[in-house]
């Protein structure tokens, strides 16, 4: 089987040190078949003219500065130039945590080649925890609790036809995800690995994009659940006291062991 070739879209816009700490983890993998896609919206804190000094003469990385409209606009336009058949995206601050994540992805992806969407656990650097994503793709995760983007890898195919869409600001990768898993049929294939180190804090936990999140949660699901389908999840998640579980996986003094605990139950 032809090497499996990633392409690793790294958006940024003045990130400072972080586009470089997250540019270097990918360089650091053994797997040599990617190429690195960094789409910058127009940075003026120097990091993109540091990045192209200390990585010149380096043909795995394309730097492309534009105006964008967005984060999801950004990563539409960095879609348009990837060449790889598999797509993975890091947002600056996100690292790759061991130099064999490449290769042990592409070694399942061979063996298990008809998933289409591939994803790990994740690493939450803000909590010092790691967060297991579910080992299967029902419904309700749909509903619940999706694996974060870093998380996951997905065949170019899925966004040839239909890239982001943009009228949703902090949640079109999670609406995307929807569209794949209940609209294309698409099974996800769990790896158990570590896919990525995620720093937290991010634009869709921002507190002023928090109750924009809501909102785009509620219509997407409604989309493509129905409302009967949302309003009984939604009781199952009252009386299961998920305010109570986001607030301890959210905590540094007790996110650790929630995690553990959740991470035994999945397994």
């Amino acid at each position: 089987m032809e090497q499996c070739k990633f392409s690793v879209i790294v958006v940024c816009y003045n990130a400072g040190g972080k586009l470089e700490k997250t540019v270097n983890s990918i360089l650091a993998q053994r797997y040599e078949n990617y190429e690195i896609l960094v789409q910058d919206g127009g940075s003026s804190d120097g990091s993109v003219e540091k990045l192209r000094t200390v990585q010149a003469g380096n043909k795995k990385i394309r730097i492309v500065t534009e105006e964008d409209s967005g984060i999801y606009d950004a990563m539409n336009k960095a879609l348009a130039r990837a060449g790889g058949r598999m797509i993975h995206f890091l947002n600056c601050g996100d690292t790759f945590p061991a130099p064999d994540i490449l290769g042990k992805a592409a070694a399942f992806m061979e063996a298990h080649p008809d998933a289409g969407i591939y994803y790990g656990d994740i690493f939450n650097q803000k909590t010092d925890s790691a967060v297991a994503s579910p080992p299967r793709i029902t419904p309700f995760v749909c509903y619940r609790n999706i694996p974060c983007h870093q998380a996951c890898f997905y065949e170019k195919r899925l966004f040839d036809t239909r890239k982001y869409d943009t009228a949703y600001v902090v949640r079109a990768d999670y609406e995307h995800f929807l569209w794949c898993c209940l609209r294309e049929n698409v099974m996800p294939a769990y790896m158990n690995m570590m896919a990525a180190a995620y720093e937290g804090g991010g634009f869709s936990e921002s507190r002023e994009n928090k109750k924009q999140d809501r909102k785009e949660h509620r219509a997407i699901t409604r989309k493509y659940l129905g409302r009967g389908t949302c309003l009984w999840y939604g009781f199952l998640l009252t009386v299961s006291l998920a305010p109570l579980r986001r607030l301890l996986a959210e905590s540094p003094v007790f996110s650790r062991w929630y995690n553990k605990i959740k991470a035994g139950l999945y397994r």
